[in-house]
């Protein structure tokens, strides 16, 4: 069989506007017949990412059929989910169906991988829907995505349930990065750290700042803080609105002395919690913007506004080793791993 030959990043799946990456793109070629260095997979679940999920759920006003139409909408119009109102898409996992002869990596047909890169860039075509896990973001369809030769992926591991993999691969980025910026003896505060991404972020905040340090996980919700309390993962628990800034700086303040946050990580999933993030964080403290929902614009703005010196951060879904650290968190902590699989599995 000829393949066509495939340009490393997807350039070839371009279709409008020409000249740029299938990131940005506005349509994607979604014919699922595969270029010679790409891989051809059989998709399961869609995990939409969580600043997406909440906006699609809110313009549908919850309603399960008005889900299904938006986001069978977005895939027929660009040939990928690229959420058109966050810029964001999401994971998928699924079974590898072809492998193109010049794909570098090591996958097989009949191996079961998440795709590491985000559906807002991934040529997707979904024949059908067939459920739609509000409560924790997943859509299960019958469809087929293609990965390309850039695109990174994890294998499934034997010892952890599917759909508990999928939930913290999700957002393996958030910990691993903050494995890397946290450093012993600091102060970090998670902003969202009731949720998915927060816990696992307090977790390796904490196992990072050692007994010197402390992690103030704050949530705007009574039921998200309660939550993270069950599976112990910071010092301190504040139930706080992160579009509050004010509010946000008098507790965080109060916490810390008046000496605040040498690290701030935002996990928040709605917008507008940016100033919130920048005030909670000491002069040439860390900023880490996380959240899909963060604005470039009001950060930068919004710091020089209150003349606050932070060093900000754009998260970066993909870090070197990424899922083996959010797996290894499941693997070390019985008590996350439990809370996980009740909620995501």
């Amino acid at each position: 069989m000829e393949f066509k030959k495939g340009d490393r990043y997807g350039t070839h799946r371009v279709i409008s506007p020409k000249g740029v990456l299938p990131q940005p793109a506005d349509v994607v070629d979604n014919t699922m017949e595969i270029y010679d260095n790409e891989v051809l997979i059989d998709v399961h679940t869609l995990n939409i990412d969580s600043a997406s999920f909440t906006e699609i759920e809110r313009r549908a006003d919850g309603d399960v059929e008005k889900i299904k139409e938006i986001i069978m909408g977005i895939v027929e119009k660009t040939g990928k989910h690229k959420n058109p109102w966050t810029g964001s898409g999401g994971m998928l996992v699924g079974t590898v169906k072809e492998v193109g002869p010049h794909f570098e990596g090591d996958l097989k047909p009949g191996d079961k991988i998440a795709t590491l890169v985000s559906l807002s860039l991934t040529p997707l075509k979904i024949e059908e829907i067939l459920d739609i896990r509000q409560d924790i973001d997943q859509v299960d369809i019958k469809g087929e995505a293609i990965l390309f030769a850039s695109g990174i992926y994890a294998v499934l591991p034997d010892d952890i349930p599917q759909n508990l993999a999928l939930s913290v691969l999700d957002v393996a980025g958030a910990p691993a990065q903050t494995a890397k910026i946290v450093r012993p003896g600091n102060t970090v505060v998670v902003l969202g750290g009731g949720g998915k991404s927060g816990m696992l972020c307090c977790y390796q905040a904490r196992k990072a700042v050692g007994v010197n340090g402390k992690v103030i996980c704050v949530d705007g919700f009574e039921s998200s803080v309660e939550r993270a309390k069950s599976v112990d993962v910071a010092d301190h628990y504040v139930v706080a609105d992160a579009t509050d800034a004010v509010n946000m700086y008098e507790k965080i303040s109060e916490l810390t002395d008046g000496k605040l946050a040498d690290v701030v990580i935002n996990v928040v999933n709605i917008p507008n919690t940016e100033m919130a993030s920048i005030m909670a964080c000491k002069e040439d403290g860390l900023v880490y913007f996380f959240s899909m929902a963060s604005d470039f614009t009001k950060a930068a703005l919004g710091a020089e506004g209150v003349g606050k010196d932070v060093n900000m951060m754009i998260g970066n879904g993909y870090t070197k080793g990424h899922a083996n650290v959010a797996l290894q968190i499941l693997r070390e902590d019985e008590k996350i791993r439990n809370l996980f699989a009740e909620l995501y599995a």
